[in-house]
Parts: structure tokens; sequence; C-alpha cells
């Protein structure tokens, strides 16, 4: 398996276990201060990135929650020098919140219009 897979799955695990202590604030605060890597020699694109975590998703032994993997996606972007941004929103009727994330205000692990059916809450 590759290294970004592990990576990406060690990332779910860690983010399913701020969500299982019901500690919103504690993933919040982790993945705001996630610092941003300059590129290494490792690079990796933005691309490969999300597809590692599509797939860690797919693998993974229980549902990943958007949360969950726009967390692990945001952090593990930064991890490879991409300045990424998680961003929360949602609608008022029906209410539906979601999280999904951008680089430089393109979404890069949703549909493209995402943005269009939320409204703003939050970036970290």
């Amino acid at each position: 398996m590759s290294v970004l897979f592990m990576q990406a799955y060690g990332q779910l695990v860690l983010f399913d276990l701020y969500l299982a202590r019901s500690s919103f604030a504690a993933l919040y605060d982790r993945v705001r201060a996630y610092p941003l890597k300059k590129t290494s020699r490792n690079f990796q694109s933005a691309a490969q990135v999300c597809a590692a975590v599509d797939m860690a998703c797919i693998w993974y032994w229980k549902q990943v929650l958007c949360l969950q993997r726009s967390a692990a996606t945001a952090c593990l972007l930064r991890a490879y020098g991409h300045p990424a941004d998680m961003v929360i929103g949602a609608q008022p009727m029906p209410f539906k919140a979601h999280a999904w994330v951008e680089i430089q205000g393109r979404v890069v692990n949703d549909k493209p219009y995402t943005p269009e059916m939320f409204a703003f809450l939050d970036r970290c």
C-alpha cells in the first residue's frame, strides 16, 4: 500500500477519535492549527492527496462523515504544501450542515458548486 494512502487512513482514524469523544472543538482546533509545510521532495499533487483520502474512505471500517473526511483532507494537503482550508456551511430548510476543502477558493474534495448549496459558516 502506498504511504499516502496510509497517511490518509491514519488521519481518518485520528479525526474519528475526535468525533467519537463528541469533541468538535478539538477537531476544529486541530485543523485550524495544522501547519502548512514547505514543499518537500515528496511532493504530492492536490489531486493525488484527495484520491488517497477517497480511497481510504472506501476502505474505512465504517461510514466516514464529511467533517472527518474534510479535516483529514485539509491536514494532509497542508502536510504536502498546499494552502488548504476546511470550509463549513449549512442550509436552513431542511437544516443540513456540510464540510468541504478549498484551495485558494476552489473546491478540491467535493463538487465545484458545493459553496452555492450551503451558506458559509466558517473556514479554518
